[in-house]
């Protein structure tokens, strides 16, 4: 599996709430339709955004339009609110779920593979404007393909240019200079970091990059995969480096939400935010007064060359009712023209997976973020997606939390996690 990952860009996150919870987004999937293909067919389509809630839903809800008057095929939109989505979607893919759903390329996706719980796509494929590296994205380890990707995005170091500017701070180009950035925007009463992790999975990312630049890619994904030790020397360095890296952050991250943390920092109260792309959305603008840089190096004999870019895309539920349907338009989903249509829709357009689509509504942001991903020599899909969901939702969420409320027992989080996870990896 981990082969698999490492070639996934060249050039460019559980039982949750058992039945209630899958009941509840099955429920909201609209009234019931039986199998059927072609011209007025309908598809039962599941997202992971709150109905009206920002950009994101916005932007599904305009393929989901564009969907119908293009083939004629009418679109039950399932929306449910991303965390109650991720929480419940075990017991909704084995219930009564949509047809199509919101997913991510990655371990999550092939683990539903290989339960029988998605549907094999190879038919489907090749896409125009998905090229090779995308395919392999969609690939499971049986070679075939489950997944449709439709965007991707950067996780990186967020700031404000005004406030930079205002400050005379400049981007970090070595750890000396991150480190003298910190202090200075300390001694100006500015919190370096702001940080939340109330939701449990925004602080993997910080792990992710201090692992990678650490002890560099493959052994990242060598860890994800469960094939190094939690408990050894080199996970325990990355704790070390995290608890010297506190200070910098805004303090009991356990209560605050990333949207609260983004506030914090689109207010100017923080320096900067190591999140995703998507905090644009928190915002509530196209970004054009952000920017970001990719975290420094730490090991000049690791570099900076590897990052976070989860891709995002749709898979078809294997007890979907409508599966013909529901691959035709899963495969729609994925061309330049949804793409286009949920660009044009939305105020945060998102970086398109497809080649063939329109950069014409993309910001600086979005150009950036593209070229830099682009670069990147090694992509990660971020923790929760590249390791076993049990394993991410049980065992890391709670570790690291502990860690976070006591960052001076890394010996205990690190046992407690080895031992945890040689039971779920073996």
């Amino acid at each position: 599996m981990a082969a698999t990952r490492r070639s996934v860009l060249r050039g460019i996150g559980l039982s949750g709430l058992a039945v209630g919870g899958a009941s509840m987004l099955a429920a909201c999937g609209g009234d019931d339709a039986g199998p059927s293909t072609g011209s007025g067919a309908t598809v039962k389509f599941g997202i992971n955004e709150a109905e009206g809630v920002g950009p994101a839903y916005d932007r599904l809800a305009a393929m989901a339009e564009a969907y119908t008057k293009e083939t004629d095929t009418k679109v039950s939109l399932n929306a449910v609110d991303h965390n109650t989505f991720q929480e419940s979607i075990n017991t909704y893919l084995q219930g009564t779920p949509d047809d199509v759903f919101t997913w991510f390329a990655g371990f999550r996706m092939a683990q539903f593979a290989e339960n029988g719980l998605i549907t094999d796509l190879s038919d489907q494929w090749p896409i125009d404007g998905l090229n090779d590296s995308f395919k392999q994205a969609a690939t499971a380890p049986d070679g075939k393909q489950y997944f449709v990707p439709v965007q991707y995005y950067p996780w990186a170091v967020f700031y404000r240019k005004s406030v930079f500017e205002k400050n005379g701070w400049a981007p970090p180009e070595t750890n000396d200079d991150f480190m003298a950035l910190m202090e200075d925007m300390q001694g100006k009463g500015v919190t370096p970091f702001a940080f939340g992790d109330k939701d449990g999975w925004p602080a993997m990312g910080t792990f992710d990059i201090l692992n990678m630049r650490l002890n560099g890619f493959d052994f990242h994904m060598s860890l994800m995969a469960g094939d190094e030790a939690w408990d050894g020397d080199e996970v325990k360095q990355v704790f070390e480096t995290w608890r010297t890296l506190l200070p910098y952050h805004q303090a009991d991250p356990l209560g605050r939400t990333w949207q609260e943390a983004a506030t914090a920092m689109g207010k100017g109260e923080c320096g900067m935010y190591l999140l995703g792309a998507f905090v644009v959305d928190a915002l509530g603008e196209n970004g054009e007064d952000l920017d970001f840089f990719t975290f420094p190096e730490l090991d000049s004999s690791i570099g900076s060359d590897a990052l976070d870019a989860p891709i995002d895309g749709f898979c078809v539920a294997s007890a979907g009712q409508n599966q013909e349907a529901g691959k035709a338009m899963a495969k729609w989903l994925g061309s330049a023209a949804a793409a286009d249509a949920a660009n044009s829709n939305a105020d945060a357009p998102f970086i398109a997976a497809n080649e063939g689509a329109s950069t014409s509504t993309y910001s600086d942001l979005q150009k950036k973020s593209a070229e830099v991903v682009g670069a990147a020599a090694n992509i990660a899909q971020f923790m929760d997606r590249d390791t076993n969901a049990d394993f991410a939702n049980t065992v890391m969420i709670p570790s690291i939390q502990a860690f976070l409320k006591d960052p001076d027992d890394i010996d205990g989080v690190t046992a407690s996690i080895q031992e945890q996870a040689a039971s779920i990896f073996g």
